[in-house]
């Protein structure tokens, strides 16, 4: 069982990073779409149609994607509060308790949002001429990602000592 505790906990170490690195191309590339913006509409004053759809695409997949980091590192205030108010078994229990209701938010959300990726995939986005598909599937590819970390948080166990320093 130690062993595939370790196995699942390399897994998402690879997905988290990965999750995390996207998540930082999703930011830069917003920003570039958001700087060339500002360019074309206040010194071209020709506004640049695609560039607002593309960072809130962008930012989008940001957020979704960096909700694994959060998670796994313990950056969910209200959460690591009840977890660290409790002692012994009750301690053990609340994180039992908050897996749950984390696998059963983005499972929800997994679900959802890849039957509406699936709903809306012959429409396109305004501006960037792409089905809207893309911008609906950050929701189930940053579940997925969640799920992952929310376990092996719950898995690690060093992780008390790291989630303070995080």
């Amino acid at each position: 069982m130690r062993k595939l505790a370790r196995g699942f906990l390399l897994l998402e170490r690879v997905t988290t990073q990965a999750a995390l690195a996207a998540a930082c191309a999703a930011l830069l590339l917003a920003f570039m779409a958001g700087a060339w913006q500002v360019f074309t509409r206040f010194v071209l004053a020709q506004p640049s149609p695609w560039s607002e759809a593309l960072v809130r695409q962008a930012l989008i997949w940001m957020v979704l994607l960096g909700l694994a980091g959060a998670i796994r590192q313990g950056a969910m205030v209200a959460i690591e509060i009840a977890r660290a108010a409790a002692r012994g078994w009750l301690k053990r229990a609340v994180e039992l308790v908050i897996l749950a209701a984390i696998l059963a938010l983005f499972g929800v959300l997994f679900w959802f949002g890849w039957a509406m990726a699936e709903r809306v995939r012959f429409q396109s986005i305004a501006g960037l001429e792409i089905s809207i598909a893309w911008g609906y599937a950050a929701i189930p590819v940053g579940a997925v990602f969640a799920i992952i970390a929310a376990i092996a948080a719950a898995l690690d166990p060093q992780r008390d000592e790291s989630a303070g320093t995080a």
